[in-house]
């Protein structure tokens, strides 16, 4: 484990963030690294597309919402 600089700003938005998303400062971190990479990795892909991937990676569904 190592430690990572990052600028104040970027540190409350993540604070901010991990309150809403019901996550750890840490966690929320983490998330936002390895949907960044992931991002960079399949520039192709849309965030709703990129977690969907990964969902079904971990074999969780989850149910879709009709348009009605």
């Amino acid at each position: 484990m190592g430690i990572v600089k990052i600028s104040d700003d970027l540190h409350d938005d993540i604070r901010k963030s991990s309150t809403v998303m019901s996550r750890s400062i840490n966690a929320q971190a983490e998330f936002w690294i390895k949907i960044g990479m992931l991002a960079e990795s399949n520039p192709t892909m849309s965030y709703h597309e990129i977690l969907k991937e990964q969902l079904k990676r971990e074999n969780i569904q989850m149910p879709e919402l009709s348009n009605e």
